[in-house]
């Protein structure tokens, strides 16, 4: 049997796309409140097992079953182009998920029930007879969990020793995770033809291109309203006024992707998504610096 060949594999495993969930780990760090000195050989394994590990399986899994999209949509993708042949992108994301399992038993029982929890999605989402992903408002939100919420929720319970993380931290990760289903709304603009030849009811292809644009923007800001709010009741306004003052940029980014959807798309989540991120990262420092987290 011929191997696939070793580039290959790394595009298989897509590393663009491990940045989100590392991200969302390191907030869930931050905003624990616990001190990271002598923690960061459990950091370092939980940001791995976040982004190369668990979001590269669900990339590989992905790839897999979406190798009959991917041959209409994007011919030269590893599976469909024979770079990967037979059916080593399956090995693969087998391989990657048994590899993941046993990383995620260094950090702790919720550690490890968040990254089992996220590789269950990353099969459901791809693989049938669930797979979630033919319909875009279950398929994203399974998404937005794995990459966002269960990333927070990791780096949390590493810092807590493994314990569940505090109320705060999860409301926060909850709300982000729900925001971050229009991000995932985002990706979908460029494949609509392929989805509706294979019967991929994405939100383009269920709303059009104009409804799901705009679902995208609602489903983004309402929960960075929430945040807002919350960061208030729990005194802390000048963190609430900076994640305000991003959201009203992405507010203003946002009318002009309105405008062209499918032509601004890529734009829009290269500025808008790290508006939104930022605003992560603030509300993470704002639980650390005060004093909500236990």
């Amino acid at each position: 049997m011929a191997l696939p060949e070793p580039a290959a594999v790394a595009q298989l495993l897509k590393p663009i796309t491990w940045f989100p969930p590392m991200w969302a780990f390191g907030c869930g760090v931050i905003a624990s409140g616990v001190a990271t000195e002598g923690r960061w050989g459990l950091i370092v394994t939980g940001v791995v097992l976040a982004g190369p590990l668990v979001c590269g399986t669900s990339q590989a899994v992905n790839d897999w079953f979406d190798r009959h999209v991917d041959a209409i949509n994007e011919p030269k993708r590893p599976i469909p182009s024979g770079r990967i042949p037979g059916r080593w992108g399956l090995y693969i994301a087998i391989a990657w998920t048994l590899l993941s399992l046993v990383v995620a038993t260094a950090l702790g029982p919720w550690g490890f029930a968040a990254a089992a929890v996220g590789l269950l999605l990353a099969w459901l989402y791809s693989a049938p007879p669930v797979r979630l992903k033919n319909n875009g408002w279950w398929g994203n939100a399974a998404c937005a969990a794995s990459y966002e919420g269960l990333a927070w929720f990791t780096g949390s319970a590493v810092m807590a020793g493994g314990a569940m993380p505090s109320q705060q931290s999860i409301m926060l990760a909850v709300l982000y995770s729900a925001g971050a289903h229009g991000i995932m709304t985002l990706n979908d603009f460029k494949a609509i033809e392929g989805d509706r030849v294979m019967g991929v009811r994405s939100l383009p292809v269920q709303l059009g291109v104009g409804g799901a644009a705009r679902a995208a923007c609602w489903i983004m800001a309402l929960p960075q309203v929430g945040v807002i709010l919350l960061l208030i009741q729990w005194g802390l306004p000048t963190y609430a006024l900076s994640v305000g003052a991003l959201l009203f940029a992405q507010v203003m980014l946002m009318d002009r992707f309105l405008d062209d959807p499918r032509g601004r798309a890529v734009a829009y989540s290269g500025a808008g998504v790290t508006l939104y991120v930022i605003g992560m990262m603030v509300s993470a420092f704002a639980l650390r610096s005060g004093g909500v987290a236990p």
